[in-house]
């Protein structure tokens, strides 16, 4: 799949399209917010700067900016250890991006939460700040 043209059309098309979430690469906030109740063992991964996770994060993300990824791939396979990762950020493009470069390093299990943290505070947790 080439993603680049998956996300460029993702922007351009109808609504509808937008507002669907391909599960090959995406994971929804609903989802996820389902996967923590269950207590299921994911690393939920932040790749937005550390400016915006001091603004807001979610409980038990872990920051690892989109810029620091390739650097950090051993970190990362540690921190995963097997289990799943969840990446997100601001509105789900930089989590799409970080989704495709884990997946290339050999990362197998890895997902782009759509809709980012912004969508985790207008549906699953409002105390949480948009920004």
């Amino acid at each position: 799949m080439d993603l680049g043209a998956w996300a460029r059309g993702r922007n351009s098309n109808t609504l509808t399209r937008m507002s669907t979430t391909d599960t090959k690469w995406e994971v929804t906030v609903d989802e996820v917010a389902a996967m923590k109740s269950r207590g299921e063992d994911f690393l939920l991964l932040d790749v937005r700067q550390p400016e915006e996770f001091a603004i807001c994060k979610i409980e038990g993300a872990t920051l690892v900016p989109l810029g620091e990824l390739g650097q950090r791939l051993d970190d990362l396979r540690d921190l995963a250890d097997g289990r799943p990762v969840i990446a997100h950020c601001h509105h789900g493009v930089r989590s799409l991006t970080a989704a495709a470069l884990l997946k290339q390093a050999g990362f197998e299990n890895v997902r782009s939460m759509s809709g980012g943290i912004d969508a985790w505070s207008a549906k699953i947790d409002p105390k949480i700040p948009r920004y």
